[in-house]
């Protein structure tokens, strides 16, 4: 997973996420963000960064759940912040576990730019699954 696309016939591959780093610590994702991302005013559009937050919170999640034993996660709730506008270039999505229990988990992911600032941060809520739908 090292730089790798993410499947382009999934909607985070269509996008253009790349995994860097994952793992059932942290998560980390960037995407090169072009004119196809923007909304009518030429800046990110708010999806793509609910997306990242959704994508890479997952990600983590299912990686610490199939380690307990579990089959995976889905997500069941997705809060994120849009902090400052952000046009073209490179962004860097990294997600962390905030708590992690029996039935629920609870990620952070921080968005930033390529200056090291923070453009969008989200709290994802994901439910431990212990059989695929």
């Amino acid at each position: 997973m090292d730089g790798s696309p993410l499947p382009g016939d999934t909607f985070p591959g269509l996008l253009g996420l790349e995994m860097v780093e994952a793992g059932p610590e942290r998560v980390i994702g960037q995407i090169d963000i072009q004119r196809k991302h923007h909304q009518p005013y030429g800046v990110t559009h708010g999806g793509v960064y609910c997306s990242i937050v959704e994508t890479l919170g997952s990600w983590g999640g299912a990686l610490w759940a199939m380690e307990q034993g579990m089959a995976g996660v889905v997500g069941v709730n997705n809060n994120t912040d849009f902090l400052r506008p952000h046009r073209d270039g490179i962004l860097t999505g990294v997600a962390s576990p905030i708590h992690r229990g029996r039935t629920q988990q609870l990620w952070d992911v921080e968005i930033t730019n390529e200056e090291g600032k923070l453009v969008a941060r989200g709290q994802l809520r994901v439910q431990n699954l212990t059989a695929l739908p």
